[in-house]
């Protein structure tokens, strides 16, 4: 049958081969879809909030089960596959609560005896298309808070992770069958960038929220907006540190060390860039090479391996091409191919203009750079590249932590004091700036991405005043 295989990047060898959705198929997904929402959305939120109760103790019931096959199908270690699943359970109790606290606002009216108001109703279907680094997180991020909400969604994994998305898609809808819900609650469409297509130009679906490249997001943008869709983009991330003169150095480095290896570099949050005081490049480079010389990478599955593989050859190659543009004199440590898809995290010594700094690569090379001036030079550079996602400074200055956080700071989305770019908690709203495409998922207020805004005027008097004062006789 037409479609795509899966690969495990640990050794490449054959999982499983998937059909692709065709466009009849794709007919009878948007068509359950809609019925389904029609359903979901007349039933009290605090309700819908129970169903998503029990989703999040079903991922319980399979956390381990389900963080092997994203080490086997992704080839991150086994615990940061725990700790993706564990965000999958997160956002579910995130989500519970939720359903008690989709506030609407109340307002003064200038008019006597009327009341105005806000509130929100769901969207219809939300179509999610989800990048391979996270195979279940991103996508539990958006489904959990668009189900609270009332919406129905349309999942488009990526086709380098599709036996994850169908184990999600099974304990999900499990429990919708068990609490005799409709089919269509939640819908899975796989193959390539046709298919994604196909949930990007569809009028019926009203919103996109699209995790992937810049290049990606930039069509996904045009195509959602020229039917006047919502889209929510989370997009490329080059991610930097800056490690000022009053750095704890200990922190700095093991912030470092992890942003920039962990998941094998390839998290939309990995720390690509530091931006050290010149006075402390010495230091730092020293300890930067001592922890990296006591990284152990192989088996996923090994719980005292570090590092896990890139998730194939086109990543390798990626990789090997980066560090070819570079003298070996500015390769400060890593850099080799071990075996297949397994590859040294290397540290590069480089000018903050260099082109290849610019770009994110998905690869594990941090660029090592310097700054001379004041802490306001530092963010400079920091702030140079496209990409707008996440930042840190280790700093024990109070002066230039509150500079880094002020509007005259860092342009991201995420900005942190003593503590690196990756690791987000779901509390707290996730997204960038500028190139990131400006999208806000999981905490915070990230819900309202999935509901539309109304705003309500009730005369209750016997009078027909008009706002702003108009006469109308």
């Amino acid at each position: 049958k037409e479609g795509f295989d899966t690969f495990s990047p640990i050794n490449n060898t054959l999982l499983a081969h998937f059909g692709s959705t065709s466009q009849d198929d794709y007919e009878i997904v948007v068509e359950h879809s809609l019925k389904a929402f029609r359903y979901w959305s007349k039933i009290p939120a605090p309700k819908r909030g129970e169903v998503i109760r029990k989703v999040g103790n079903a991922f319980r019931n399979e956390k381990e089960n389900l963080a092997r096959l994203i080490t086997i199908e992704m080839g991150k270690t086994i615990q940061e596959a725990r700790g993706e699943v564990q965000e999958v359970i997160d956002i579910c109790d995130f989500a519970v609560g939720l359903s008690r606290q989709l506030y609407g606002l109340t307002m003064h009216s200038e008019r006597p005896n009327h009341r105005m108001y806000e509130q929100y109703h769901p969207l219809g279907i939300v179509g999610i298309i989800s990048a391979f680094n996270f195979p279940i997180a991103v996508w539990a991020w958006n489904s959990m808070l668009a189900w609270v909400c009332g919406n129905v969604c349309v999942w488009k994994p990526s086709e380098k992770t599709p036996l994850v998305a169908a184990a999600a898609f099974k304990i999900v809808d499990d429990i919708f069958t068990q609490n005799l819900l409709p089919k269509g609650l939640m819908s899975v469409i796989n193959g390539d960038k046709s298919v994604g297509q196909k949930i990007t130009d569809d009028i019926r679906i009203s919103l996109i929220s699209a995790t992937g490249s810049t290049e990606m997001g930039r069509e996904v943008g045009v195509k959602v907006a020229q039917r006047f869709g919502k889209s929510l983009l989370e997009l490329g991330g080059n991610n930097a540190i800056i490690v000022s003169e009053n750095a704890n150095m200990d922190l700095a480095v093991r912030a470092i060390v992890f942003g920039a290896v962990g998941t094998c570099g390839q998290r939309c949050t990995t720390t690509r860039r530091v931006i050290v005081h010149k006075s402390k490049l010495e230091e730092l480079r020293f300890k930067l090479e001592a922890a990296y010389s006591q990284l152990k990478i192989g088996d996923p599955m090994d719980e005292k391996n570090h590092i896990g593989p890139l998730i194939d050859e086109k990543a390798v190659d990626i990789y090997k091409n980066i560090l070819e543009q570079f003298n070996k004199s500015e390769i400060v440590c890593g850099g080799k191919i071990i075996e297949g898809n397994f590859v040294q995290p290397a540290i590069v010594l480089t000018n903050s203009d260099h082109y290849l700094v610019q770009k994110e690569s998905f690869v594990p090379i941090l660029y090592l750079m310097t700054y001379e001036r004041s802490i306001d030079h530092a963010i400079e550079i920091q702030n140079s590249v496209s990409q707008g996602l996440s930042s840190a400074i280790f700093t024990q200055n109070l002066r230039e932590s509150e500079t880094f956080l002020s509007f005259l700071g860092s342009d991201c989305g995420i900005a942190n004091v003593n503590i690196g770019t990756s690791g987000a908690e779901i509390g707290g709203a996730f997204g960038g700036e500028k190139e990131t495409g400006g999208g806000r998922e999981s905490g915070s207020d990230a819900w309202k991405n999935y509901m539309r805004r109304q705003t309500c005027t009730i005369n209750f008097g016997d009078t027909l005043p008009l706002a702003q004062g108009i006469i109308f006789n």
